[in-house]
């Protein structure tokens, strides 16, 4: 189990890395399928997984100079605040609404996503992603898998060129993935050989995925694979459910 567990975990780390993400959107649903305690085993693993995947993918980024910090910082505090809000509640309602609301969120994102976007939307648009950081960090930290998973595609859709918004997305989800794991620290059921394997396999794909977009991905396929992504782990949850 566990060579497939860290394998399928370093592919996804590769995708979410380039997608400047963070690896929990993808991995609440894999670890699911090895743990099975969603709140106390593969949420908290999955936001460590996601603090340290997005870390990583900030270093790949800004290598080729697609991060801009100064909305980066102002993003990261708006969601290290509100993220542990989310984390926070998700431990006092039935865990079925955690799913629902995760399937509804993931469904938004996907029809906004492959929806044409007029040419006059094309300017950046930062004020109106920034005020919807708080409310998109307490979604994000209900469903564990860290801000970035909607962060992204408010970056895109309000404007920004797609590497750029995947390394300011990156490092801005990197502080409350951590946050958002506080609330987790008296109740998470965590095997720690294991939680280390996943971290290093986890940083070293996300770098890797960080740099294949950076070099060589187009900024339009970006927002083509983010949205068949969405897809697939969408259509795997309307199996589950």
């Amino acid at each position: 189990m566990s060579l497939w567990l860290v394998g399928g975990l370093f592919v996804l780390a590769v995708i979410s890395g380039m997608l400047g993400l963070g690896v929990a959107f993808a991995a609440v649903p894999f670890l699911s399928l090895f743990l099975p305690d969603l709140v106390h085993q593969v949420q908290p693993l999955s936001l460590l997984l996601n603090g340290v995947t997005a870390l990583f993918a900030v270093f790949g980024f800004a290598q080729s100079g697609h991060v801009d910090w100064r909305k980066a910082l102002l993003l990261g505090l708006i969601t290290t605040l509100f993220a542990p809000v989310g984390a926070w509640l998700v431990q006092r309602v039935q865990v079925q609404w955690v799913w629902w609301v995760y399937l509804a969120a993931v469904a938004y994102l996907a029809f906004n996503l492959f929806r044409p976007v007029k040419a006059t939307h094309s300017r950046e648009n930062f004020p109106l992603a920034l005020g919807l950081a708080a409310p998109i960090s307490v979604l994000s930290g209900f469903l564990g898998v860290g801000p970035g998973f909607l962060l992204m595609p408010t970056l895109i859709l309000t404007g920004h060129n797609p590497k750029r918004a995947a390394g300011i997305n990156a490092f801005a989800v990197t502080p409350p993935s951590f946050s958002s794991f506080l609330p987790h620290l008296g109740t998470a059921q965590l095997d720690f050989g294991l939680t280390l394997t996943l971290l290093v396999f986890g940083a070293l794909g996300s770098y890797m995925g960080s740099r294949l977009t950076s070099l060589y991905v187009p900024p339009a396929r970006i927002k083509q694979i983010f949205g068949v992504l969405i897809v697939l782990v969408t259509l795997y949850k309307v199996t589950r459910l």
